[in-house]
């Protein structure tokens, strides 16, 4: 095995050139509701999207006008079928024909729409007449987009909730209900067959709500966490969003469709709620979001898909004032009506990494990669310290706003692929970047300063 600090040389110079552009990041999106009468008009929201890192926009229907506001932006659009419209379309191919003529062909490709949602949370639902329909719409759907030549451009799918799985915890014990598991396989197969992704709703907002303790929350904002070992694969899991998601993972390898991309269709913390809520708060909100961002810019993937970022479409665009339930429900936004920013979640084009919530080494205004005036590297303390501890700093450092790709497989880093020698990439670069203060290279005490250039040892 080569030697940590025989990689530090290519490590340091590929440091250099290690920042992606946030500008071509089109796995985040958000979710676009319109349960509001305060809404902007759709040209202003479009211009808004044009000055944020946002690339994809969920819609819950097809309304015209925002699909013509945001045709020629180069955003994409997730489009939605109602619930109620799905037996229609189920019984009838020639209504699909005309839905598909109606909403999608008028618009694209100036509007780049990439995926239609037919129906949410349809399982969920338990209306089982609904739920046998379901297939049979999705095909129509899927055929009448065929014969407008745009079978293989627009996607077909269907979004559910994360209460299709009877067990989640550890992420590797991840099934179904096995009273959906026959109805699953039949979308899956579709959708294996037309290259369409498992759309869910993962939110660690109502897993803390279920577990409000401080170490939960300390884990589903990401932030820095003791992490929780998966006793069945013996993976540590730093924060609950990657949890969440490989027990999904789990749950497809677990019925043969572990080859089924999964796309996020919704995740979000409330800024706001009723007194008698637990977690809702604009520093919670900011701190989720935030990080998240940072989790999904850094290329690490989760444990069981690594390497590359899920889809994600954060909940949501702006408040819907007119929702009904408690006062959280009105309260996702991301951006007020005036189209000012509820907080920095770090999308604008002119910041470079979010604002670090509280519980994080805040990071500089205007980050340099290489700072002249520090002549300090950050590097893994020789001795004594575990591979496991090693991981942990590894997950830290690429989920917070860091650029790993160089250290995934095909990077020009990946090799050695030794844990130490990954950790050692990204804790410095994480220690450059944040700010070169000596709390950012300490890693739980298992990293030291250096002043010796790495470079220049032998």
């Amino acid at each position: 095995m080569a030697s940590l600090t025989s990689q530090l040389p290519i490590l340091l110079f590929l440091f250099v050139t290690a920042f992606t552009s946030a500008d071509s990041q089109s796995f985040i999106g958000v979710n676009y509701g319109q349960v509001a009468d305060n809404l902007p008009a759709p040209a202003s929201t479009a211009k808004l999207l044009q000055s944020t890192t946002i690339k994809q926009v969920r819609l819950y229907g097809s309304d015209p006008d925002v699909i013509k506001a945001l045709a020629n932006t180069g955003i994409g659009i997730v489009i939605g079928i109602a619930n109620g419209a799905i037996p229609a379309l189920a019984a009838d191919p020639n209504a699909a024909v005309q839905w598909i003529n109606s909403n999608v062909v008028p618009f694209y490709p100036a509007s780049n729409i990439t995926l239609i949602n037919v129906g949410n949370e349809v399982l969920f639902s338990n209306d089982q007449g609904l739920i046998s329909q379901l297939l049979p719409a999705m095909r129509n759907v899927q055929s009448a987009l065929a014969a407008a030549s745009l079978g293989g451009k627009v996607r077909v799918s269907s979004v559910h909730a994360m209460t299709l799985l009877s067990q989640s915890d550890p992420p590797s014990s991840g099934r179904f209900n096995p009273a959906f598991v026959d109805v699953l396989k039949g979308l899956l197969a579709f959708q294996r067959d037309n290259a369409s992704p498992f759309a869910v709703n993962p939110y660690p907002f109502f897993a803390y709500q279920s577990d409000p303790r401080p170490e939960t929350l300390a884990f589903c904002l990401f932030q820095p966490n003791a992490g929780r070992v998966d006793p069945g694969s013996g993976i540590k899991y730093m924060n609950m969003f990657d949890a969440q998601v490989d027990a999904l993972k789990s749950a497809l390898n677990a019925i043969g469709f572990n080859d089924i991309a999964i796309l996020v269709a919704e995740t979000g913390w409330p800024y706001r709620g009723d007194s008698n809520e637990v977690g809702p708060s604009v520093e919670n909100a900011k701190a989720y979001n935030g990080n998240l961002i940072q989790h999904l810019r850094s290329m690490v993937g989760t444990p069981l898909i690594p390497g590359k970022p899920v889809e994600t479409y954060i909940f949501a665009l702006y408040d819907e004032n007119l929702k009904p339930g408690p006062t959280s429900e009105r309260s996702f936004g991301l951006f007020k009506p005036d189209l000012s920013a509820t907080y920095d979640a770090g999308l604008s084009k002119s910041s470079q990494t979010p604002s670090t919530p509280s519980g994080t080494p805040s990071p500089k205004p205007t980050p340099s990669p290489m700072p002249t005036n520090s002549s300090k590297w950050c590097v893994p303390k020789t001795g004594g310290v575990s591979d496991a501890q090693l991981q942990a700093n590894l997950d830290y450092a690429c989920g917070h706003g860091i650029d790993c790709s160089a250290i995934q497989p095909g990077g020009a880093c990946f090799d050695p692929n030794t844990v130490a020698s990954h950790a050692a990439y990204a804790m410095n670069l994480y220690y450059h970047t944040v700010g070169t203060d000596p709390m950012n290279c300490d890693f739980s005490q298992t990293a030291t300063l250096t002043s010796t250039n790495p470079s220049k040892f032998p």
